[in-house]
């Protein structure tokens, strides 16, 4: 739609005929006659005047007028030159968000990506305890190790038979309840954890490498952050294509 076919569309929407038109705008109906059929191109103040003769603002008017018309004839017009710079600056500033976002997905996405990979925020390295059972207050924490040494050194002395040696360490064997903990932490050679039936002392058995879901899932969300950056970028490309 051109210039003149939209001052007719609104006319005709108004119900108003060409010489009433012309009076509201101030203008020879000749005039507008020149007008509706895009033989003439408005001044400012008839511009002005056709807006306020219809009651519209100037994006109004505008809308469905060919955009190349408009910067061709009527960008010289101020109102119609503030808005087409009103509309840019809202173009330019979604570019710059487009920009600032897609920036924003790639390095977090990269940064995700690299530490799901590596491990830096859920460690894949895995650590192995092992606890052979319950230990008593006051017992020692290395008492399921050396009992069985230390029942033979008093057999050896003389302080008890071997019978009762063996009963002692059978009685004693019933107290072995094995427990394994795995933990993405080390926690140096062993230590001691409070249970409801006493203490539990942990020893360190062997590290090794698992790939945790966790670092899964980070890894994914680096992928699709990444990839969501990247569209962006494109995106914004095609955005930055606006006629200043």
């Amino acid at each position: 739609m051109n210039f003149g076919e939209r001052v007719k569309q609104l006319r005709s929407e108004r119900n108003l005929t060409q010489p009433q038109l012309a009076q509201a705008i101030g203008i020879e109906q000749s005039y507008l006659s020149k007008l509706e059929n895009d033989k003439s191109i408005p001044s400012a103040d008839i511009f002005q005047a056709i807006l306020k003769a219809f009651g519209v603002d100037v994006a109004t008017f505008l809308e469905g007028v060919d955009e190349k018309q408009v910067y061709r004839d009527l960008r010289q017009v101020p109102e119609v030159s503030n808005h087409l710079n009103a509309q840019v600056n809202t173009r330019i500033h979604s570019i710059k968000t487009w920009l600032f976002a897609s920036g924003i997905a790639l390095a977090l996405g990269m940064t995700l990506g690299i530490a799901g990979w590596r491990g830096l925020v859920f460690s894949n390295e895995m650590y192995s305890y092992y606890s052979p059972g319950v230990l008593q207050a006051g017992e020692p924490t290395n008492l399921f190790e050396k009992q069985e040494y230390a029942l033979m050194e008093r057999y050896t002395a003389h302080e008890i038979t071997d019978k009762e040696r063996v009963q002692l360490l059978q009685e004693f064997n019933k107290r072995f309840a094995q427990d394994y903990q795995l933990l993405d932490e080390y926690r140096g050679q062993g230590y001691i954890e409070k249970v409801p039936s006493g203490l539990r002392t942990y020893s360190f058995v062997r590290s090794s490498y698992a790939r945790r879901p966790q670092n899964r899932w980070l890894m994914l969300a680096g992928v699709l952050l990444t990839f969501g950056g990247i569209a962006g970028f494109i995106v914004e490309a095609r955005l930055r294509q606006v006629r200043l």
